[in-house]
């Protein structure tokens, strides 16, 4: 029913900077919520930054004011501004989203997009 399409991933030296983005489409009423997760082999999934419809956000704690999430509810797409990258950055970021369909009484349900790599060196 729906796809979430990444993209701006890549390698970067620590201390630059790298802009992801999400686009989501499909048979798609609205997205409550979407964001970031990452994950680093042997590790478990972790949140990278959240935020709803109505704007409220949530950012991981080793986010510590480098990552910015922001979102274009209208086009349903999501967009991470990541500055100051660390090494510790280095992980497979997934787009998620809260999907509510467009079909009638559906429940909402949880999407994620493939993931794109981002590789920090330093």
């Amino acid at each position: 029913q729906v796809a979430l399409v990444e993209s701006g991933g890549g390698l970067v030296q620590a201390g630059g900077s790298l802009r992801l983005s999400c686009a989501a489409s499909g048979s798609i009423f609205s997205i409550n919520r979407m964001g970031w997760y990452r994950q680093v082999p042997g590790k478990q999934r972790e949140l990278v930054a959240r935020i709803s419809s109505g704007g409220s956000i949530v950012y991981g704690d080793f986010v510590k004011g480098r990552f910015t999430v922001s979102r274009d509810t209208a086009k349903n797409t999501v967009y991470l501004q990541m500055n100051s990258l660390k090494p510790d950055d280095t992980a497979v970021y997934y787009c998620y989203g809260l999907v509510r369909p467009l079909k009638f009484g559906s429940n909402e349900y949880d999407a994620w997009g493939q993931g794109t790599q981002v590789t920090v060196s330093s």
